[in-house]
């Protein structure tokens, strides 16, 4: 193979970058996305802090025992693992991971649905966008931090965008799938009926295409969730932050501590998200 010369890739990306960081307009962009996702971040995290932490758990118990139909079995659990999650005084930081997690997943929803409907209608696009989804779920996630602290620095901000890029794939492959499999019988209904494509997409393909739209989302949250130690290690504050730390001090007792908040926080939103998901398709 010494035939052929060495392809000078990594010189290639790097002035890619170089030119992409030196250039006013897109600059301009950049600094609109990261004050974009900054005043989402603090938002959240503004709201989520806002009352005590008994006040929430009383909330969200209630909220989910109602919507799993009064069944106590995920509300117990709801309850126990938030009073636990209090009671190692992990609830700060529990916030600031979910603020990391809902703005990623709010962010990967906003773009990936719209993507999604975008492939479905037309299949150059799908062949376009297949591939370059098929290159986002590969990479490694580390991979995705170079480019993230490259353009955005440190802190939640690239974290955040890191978590985007690895956690949208999902949801827009699951639009496009759940459009392509709404029945043709009802699609030609709906032209038979003279429906616009505005009206065909909002009143028949989407709410059909719901339960699979939903669970693209779920799986959205949940890789974004299993990105905050990774964040964790450009700045990201949260549970990942302590895991991280607890791992650079081989401290095993705090990083076992703030490992199960992470595994307690994915068990709720995982189960919250398919509950929820079932509501819609009962249509409750």
């Amino acid at each position: 193979m010494d035939l052929l010369p060495r392809l000078p890739l990594s010189d290639w990306i790097e002035w890619i970058v170089d030119w992409i960081k030196g250039s006013d307009a897109i600059g301009v962009v950049f600094t609109g996305i990261r004050t974009f996702i900054g005043w989402c971040v603090d938002g959240f995290g503004w709201i989520l802090a806002l009352p005590p932490s008994w006040v929430w758990i009383i909330l969200i118990t209630v909220g989910t025992f109602l919507l799993h139909k009064r069944k106590w079995g995920l509300a117990l659990f709801v309850l126990i693992g938030l009073l636990l999650i209090d009671n190692l005084q992990y609830w700060s930081q529990m916030i600031d991971t979910l603020s990391l997690v809902l703005t990623a997943g709010l962010i990967s929803i906003i773009i990936g649905i719209p993507l999604g409907i975008w492939m479905a209608k037309s299949s150059i696009v799908e062949s376009i966008f297949k591939p370059i989804l098929d290159f986002m779920q590969t990479m490694p996630a580390f991979v995705y931090l170079i480019p993230a602290v490259a353009f955005f620095g440190i802190g939640m901000v690239p974290g955040v965008v890191a978590s985007v890029i690895f956690a949208m794939p999902p949801t827009v492959r699951l639009t496009n799938l759940g459009i392509r499999q709404v029945s043709t019988e009802l699609v030609e209904a709906a032209d038979a009926f003279g429906s616009t494509g505005s009206q065909k997409l909002f009143k028949v393909e989407l709410p059909m295409a719901k339960g699979t739209i939903m669970a693209g989302v779920n799986q959205s949250i949940m890789l974004a969730l299993s990105m905050v130690v990774i964040a964790a290690m450009i700045g990201a504050r949260g549970l990942g932050q302590s895991v991280y730390t607890a791992v650079g001090q081989n401290n095993v007792g705090v990083g076992f501590e703030a490992g199960i908040a992470i595994v307690i926080v994915a068990i709720i939103l995982d189960r919250l998200t398919q509950v929820f998901n079932k509501n819609i398709e009962q249509g409750h």
